[in-house]
């Protein structure tokens, strides 16, 4: 049958067929689970620890809190479908709830890289002009380019969207782990071919555009860095330097491992596609928190002093004491 003889409206709701083949599913499960609450726990520890603390309300812990919460939302739109299938055995998503889960698992997507090119230029400034930092990185200065990543996102994400709601689905299975875009262009009764340019565009202008403008960034930083006479600075910013690519090539690794193996003709199975996006929708989102609470010294510090039980005195208070 044609397809221009089918709806969107035929289609109420997506069975998840992904984990179908696999032998041990609770197992999975119960890892995406545990890694789930971890991603939780710790950018919920980050967020806490950053907004109850006045002396941490900077631009670079202003960006840490944006990651924390982009990584939570990322990871919480495709966590939550694979937990419910695996473990609560509900393989249903309603139609428009697999169109939000899409719509805000890509646009977490997007904004993680901003959040990543953002703190790169940060720490750029930092290094390069330690002295006009403060004038020119103020916290509402970083409000808005944070809400600018944002509201890029959002439009990147409302074409992407409409272009997903507006082709006719004639088959309710999705053969993935998740709603995302790939999986319901392939559920849909058209060539799917021609509707992936569009996330190739996408993801060259975040693998060719706005990665290699962060690896020159971070190498600009290395030769600042190596000019520096003062060893405890050089030290503090090799330190967070060495942070923020961590959580870099967390992100990135997936996608160029991907994209390397398709180039040289490996062929990926759908389980193994199904491997790596998983790995990369939480792999990064667990390594992210965990980075900034073991390497950076002030939240390790404050962290420290919650679990010793250690009085909390403002810097006010000291000098008068």
């Amino acid at each position: 049958m044609a397809a221009e003889n089918y709806s969107v409206n035929n289609v109420q709701s997506f069975i998840i067929t992904g984990f179908d083949h696999l032998q041990n599913q609770k197992l999975l499960g119960f890892l995406i689970l545990l890694t789930y609450m971890l991603i939780l726990l710790g950018n919920g520890i980050n967020l806490c620890v950053i907004s109850i603390n006045r002396h941490l309300h900077k631009p670079m812990y202003i960006l840490i809190c944006n990651l924390a919460i982009v990584d939570i939302i990322f990871s919480s739109t495709c966590s939550t479908t694979m937990i419910s299938v695996l473990l609560a055995e509900i393989k249903t998503v309603s139609y428009y709830s697999c169109i939000s889960r899409t719509y805000f698992y890509h646009l977490g997507d997007i904004t993680v890289c901003l959040a990543l090119t953002l703190m790169a230029i940060d720490r750029l400034i930092a290094i390069r002009l330690p002295l006009r930092y403060h004038s020119i990185v103020t916290n509402s200065r970083t409000f808005l380019l944070i809400s600018l990543t944002w509201l890029i996102g959002f439009a990147i994400m409302g074409v992407v969207i409409s272009v997903i709601d507006s082709v006719p689905y004639c088959q309710p299975v999705i053969r993935y782990v998740f709603c995302d875009y790939p999986s319901m262009i392939r559920a849909a009764c058209v060539n799917p071919e021609p509707y992936f340019f569009l996330p190739a565009m996408i993801s060259l202008w975040l693998l060719c555009g706005q990665f290699p403008f962060i690896l020159c960034t971070y190498a600009v930083l290395a030769y600042s860095v190596t000019r520096l006479s003062n060893n405890s600075n050089k030290k503090q910013m090799i330190s967070t330097c060495s942070s923020h690519l961590i959580v870099l090539f967390s992100y990135y690794a997936p996608k160029l491992v991907s994209v390397l193996l398709t180039r040289i003709g490996v062929v990926l199975s759908l389980t193994d596609r199904n491997a790596v996006t998983i790995i990369a929708s939480l792999v990064p989102s667990l390594i992210n928190p965990t980075v900034y609470c073991t390497r950076t010294k002030e939240i390790r510090k404050r962290l420290a002093d919650v679990f010793l039980h250690k009085r909390i005195v403002p810097n006010h208070l000291k000098a008068v004491s």
